[in-house]
């Protein structure tokens, strides 16, 4: 077993030696449950308490002026955030600055062309308090620290921070320009009960399936040649670390735990991603944790499930897309302090 780091503060020089996962080309067999906590949609409980965190946010604003945020990216989740901002922003206390995108053109007839921002570097001439990355972990390795220079920045691409180096530059950046580096947790489901588990010293060990079908994977590098050999095929198993390099899009949830479980890390918490050709409309993800063995020598444990409805070949779950916009309406009742904050 990897050695335990002495302090949960998420800095790359705490964290334990990279260990090497698996690619698998075989099939895999289904995890078996301990226990399942079916999520595919919002009860009208949730509703009103989202209804509520909306009415907070307009309170948050600095001096009465509206909250002035900037997204970069414009893919279906850009799309849904500028949506809501140009709708539902102004009663919140929010104003859109601007948006950029890789490509932009996809913003013609759709994005006012007053919001088009053309060069990222020139960011800080829209004076925004929040960017908000919705695009490739690439904008954070390469934008990520100038962006803080001039506002709090909320990440879509976790996976971007299983690299040390890029971990590094935000937390210095932050520290440096007095900004939060803000990481949507996505479908990650029960952030807050890992987090709590592992700052109390309870977490030994955290294990993030994800599976789908083909068709909704971005694969890169080594990954991108593996193929699916039966009706589910194990892909990769192993480190988190190892796998956001090479699957960008679809390990954020992966890293999102790792930044939650801070003790043990990107090196520690495990990823598996599993294609499963009857996964044609549906996200499926499964976090598994355990404590250290008690009086009786048995562990605490708990499975949750998670099936998040999705177009064909879709990276994003429907489900995710509305977590994502609560995400940045937290980031409204939250102090701008330096660090990584999960929210």
């Amino acid at each position: 077993m990897l050695p335990r780091p002495q302090a949960a503060n998420l800095r790359p020089h705490l964290r334990a030696p990279r260990e090497g996962g698996r690619f698998w080309r075989g099939s895999g067999s289904n995890v078996q449950r301990s226990a399942a906590v079916q999520a595919s949609g919002v009860g009208a409980a949730s509703s009103r308490r989202s209804s509520d965190r909306e009415r907070c946010c307009q309170g948050m604003a600095l001096d009465g002026a509206p909250r002035r945020v900037g997204v970069v990216g414009y893919g279906r989740l850009g799309q849904s955030l500028v949506s809501h901002l140009l709708t539902k922003g102004p009663e919140l206390g929010l104003e859109l600055v601007f948006v950029w995108n890789r490509d932009p053109a996809r913003m013609a007839g759709s994005v006012p062309p007053s919001l088009q921002l053309q060069n990222l570097a020139a960011v800080g001439e829209r004076h925004p308090d929040l960017v908000v990355e919705v695009a490739h972990p690439k904008i954070i390795h390469e934008s990520g620290a100038q962006i803080l220079r001039y506002a709090n920045l909320l990440v879509g691409s976790p996976s971007a921070l299983a690299d040390p180096a890029t971990e590094q530059q935000l937390l210095e950046a932050s520290r440096r320009w007095d900004h939060a580096v803000f990481v949507a947790r996505g479908a990650l489901w029960g952030t807050e009960d890992i987090a709590r588990l592992d700052a109390a010293g309870g977490l030994q060990s955290l294990r993030v399936t994800m599976a789908t079908h083909p068709d909704g994977f971005r694969l890169e590098g080594a990954l991108a040649a593996a193929h699916s050999t039966g009706p589910r095929t194990v892909l990769y198993e192993g480190p988190v670390r190892g796998l956001c390099p090479f699957a960008p899009r679809n390990s954020n949830t992966m890293a999102a735990a790792a930044l939650a479980a801070p003790s043990l890390g990107f090196d520690r918490v495990i990823g598996v991603l599993v294609a499963d050709l009857s996964l044609t409309d549906t996200h499926v993800v499964d976090v598994e944790l355990s404590g250290p063995p008690g009086p009786t020598g048995r562990s605490f444990a708990v499975h949750t499930h998670r099936e998040n409805p999705a177009e064909p070949g879709a990276v994003t779950g429907s489900a995710t897309v509305t977590a994502f916009w609560r995400s940045l309406l937290g980031c409204c009742q939250l102090p701008s302090r330096p660090g990584i904050h999960l929210c």
